[in-house]
Order: C-alpha cells, then sequence, then structure tokens
C-alpha cells in the first residue's frame, strides 16, 4: 500500500494513460505470445480439440515446470526468498502457529453430530424413492436437474448425490501428466543414476518410490516434479495423482511393494493423514518401508511427524531435488542394510 502511494502520488505515472503503449519492447513480447498462442491452439485444433488433448495439455504443463525448476535449481532464474537473499526477518501476520491455522477437531465432530441428526429426522422413505429416480435419470442419459431437485427436497445430501453420480458414471481420474518414460533433462544426473544403479543392483530389482497424495490437497506441482526426477535418475515410480485416500495409497503400496514412499500434502493437514497412513501400512505389514513426507510443515509438526515414523520432512525451502533423490537412494540401501 506504502509503495503504491509513493508511486502514485510521489511520480508522474498517473498523467499517463499507457507507459506501455507503443513500447516496442512490450509489443514484440506481446507479439510472441501471439504467435506461440495461435500454434498451441493448432496443435490441439490438431488432435481433435480440447477435449481430445487434456492429456497432452497436462504433461507440457509438467514439463514446462520441470525445465522451470531446473533454471532455479541452477541459478539461472532467480526466485527472492528461494535460490537468493534467503534471509529474512518473521513476518508480522505470521504467530506461533507458524501462519498454519489448526481446526479444532471438535469442530469435525460437530459437523458430523449435526449430519447424523440431519438424517435421522429425514424421511428415509422419500430419501430412497429421491435416489433411485435420480440413479434412473443418470442411467438413461436424461435430464438430471429435476430428480436433483427433488432430491434435494427430500434431504439427499451432497455427498449421497455424488455417490449416486460415481455408481453411474464411474470416478474421473485426470491425465498425471507424468510419463513413466524418461525426459532428455538427465544432465547433472549422472551421479545420482549410478547410485540408483548401484542400489537396484542390490535390492535385485530398480528402485521403486510411490509417491501419494492425500486427501483434498489439488495443489500438484510438487510431487509431479518429485515423480519427474526419480524417473530421470532411473527410479521406477508410482504416481496416481491427487485426492487419494490413505486406504487406497497404502493398497498401491501393497501391490507395487516399493522401497520409499513418499507424501505430498499441502493443505496443512498432514498430521492426521500421516497418522491414518502409517497406522495402514502398519496393518498391511509394510511398516518397514521408509516415508517421507512434503509439504507446508511448521518445525513443531516436523517432529512431530518424525515422533510417527516419518524418515524424512521437506518445506518448500527444500527446493533442490537432486538432494532429495539422493535421500531417497540413501534411505532404500539403509533399508537393505537394516534387512540384512
Amino acid at each position: 500500500m506504502r509503495m503504491q502511494q509513493i508511486l502514485a502520488y510521489e511520480s508522474d505515472l498517473l498523467e499517463y494513460d499507457d507507459l506501455f503503449d507503443g513500447n516496442p519492447a512490450v509489443d514484440r513480447k506481446v507479439e510472441e505470445l501471439k504467435a506461440g498462442t495461435r500454434h498451441e491452439l493448432e496443435t490441439l485444433d490438431g488432435m481433435g480439440g480440447a477435449i481430445e488433448a487434456i492429456g497432452y495439455m497436462k504433461s507440457r504443463l509438467v514439463e514446462s515446470n520441470s525445465e522451470r525448476l531446473a533454471r532455479i535449481e541452477a541459478g539461472e532464474t532467480v526466485v527472492v526468498g528461494v535460490n537468493r537473499w534467503t534471509e529474512a526477518e518473521s513476518g508480522p501476520l505470521v504467530g506461533q502457529d507458524g501462519g498454519i491455522m489448526v481446526v479444532d477437531p471438535g469442530v469435525e465432530a460437530d459437523q458430523i453430530a449435526r449430519l447424523d441428526a440431519w438424517r435421522a429426522a429425514r424421511d428415509a422413505g422419500a430419501v430412497a424413492v429421491a435416489l433411485a429416480a435420480l440413479r434412473e435419470a443418470a442411467r438413461e442419459g436424461r435430464n438430471i436437474m429435476p430428480a436433483s431437485i427433488e432430491a434435494a427436497r427430500a434431504g439427499v445430501t451432497t455427498g449421497e448425490w455424488a455417490e449416486e453420480m460415481r455408481a453411474v458414471h464411474g470416478l474421473y481420474r485426470g491425465p498425471t501428466g507424468v510419463s513413466a518414460s524418461p525426459s532428455n533433462r538427465t544432465e547433472g544426473l549422472d551421479e545420482i543414476r549410478a547410485a540408483v544403479d548401484a542400489v537396484s543392483g542390490r535390492l535385485g530389482r530398480r528402485l521403486a518410490v510411490l509417491i501419494g497424495k492425500p486427501g483434498l490437497d489439488g495443489h500438484s506441482n510438487g510431487a509431479e516434479q518429485i515423480a519427474c526426477r526419480a524417473r530421470d535418475c532411473g527410479m521406477e515410480i508410482g504416481y496416481d495423482g491427487i485426492r487419494l485416500t490413505p486406504e487406497e495409497i497404502v493398497a498401491a503400496a501393497a501391490e507395487r511393494q516399493p522401497h520409499v514412499i513418499g507424501l505430498s500434502i499441502l493443505s496443512g493437514s498432514h498430521l492426521p493423514l500421516v497418522e491414518e497412513v502409517t497406522a495402514r501400512m502398519r496393518e498391511a505389514g509394510l511398516g518397514h518401508i521408509p516415508l517421507v513426507v512434503g509439504g507446508i510443515i511448521p518445525e513443531e509438526d516436523a517432529a512431530r511427524l518424525a515422533a510417527m515414523g516419518v524418515a524424512r520432512v521437506y518445506t518448500p525451502k527444500d527446493f533442490a531435488l537432486n538432494a532429495i533423490m539422493m535421500d531417497i537412494v540413501v534411505l532404500a540401501d539403509s533399508r537393505l542394510e537394516a534387512a540384512e
């Protein structure tokens, strides 16, 4: 705000309609963006349109971010506070909670109790009739809006409505954008790739890492970049995208038997989610697999995660992916030594 006031009242910026009008550098950049956009649209048209090209668009986003992150790691792109000028004072808006609001568990319990009371008080017969009508409309391909309105009037919850849609249409899983095939961005990875090969030889199969995103967190960039770098380092990767349940992640681990499991949680719900994942891992006989966690995690919570058995905790300041890759190699190798 102060900076805006200084610019407005201590300079002549506001005396001009548009400082960039006629600026050759700006005009040149605009033309470059327009040309690139037209080229991309032609590519999408050639694929049959945006719907058919969803996988391509997602993969291009992931690739573009990989290239950007590589430039940040190399110092070619400066991000203040990340790879340059990292020293800073504590922010006035960040309190003892580390800037993360922790919801009282009683709030969840209260909401569940109110939902249970709502369901108990409604006409169960009317709900069953409304849900059946909704299901029939969806199966026949009819407009589901009238049936949805009647369901709402009967007291059907949004969760029950969505469950009927999933039962008829299935559950959509969007493309992850992470290809199983290595990219050509392997410069500077020779040492890590050699370490991965050596550990894989001792393991008797390719070093495998499973990356999961539990909960409702939809911020997938971090998980995608970890998966891409692990793949380019020669690891076998498993990544099924966002919004998985702890049960689904542990089931995938039981099926794939990875040497390391990584969780990406940026929703602030890392403590309850990791607690459930680790409990399910133990129940499934997978408690021996090292677990690493990345997210917006205060130091106090990092200590609590370590007490739960988490082997490594990463936060946004840990942007050097190669260091994380070497940690994975060390964890897999340590597990092998412990088994011996």
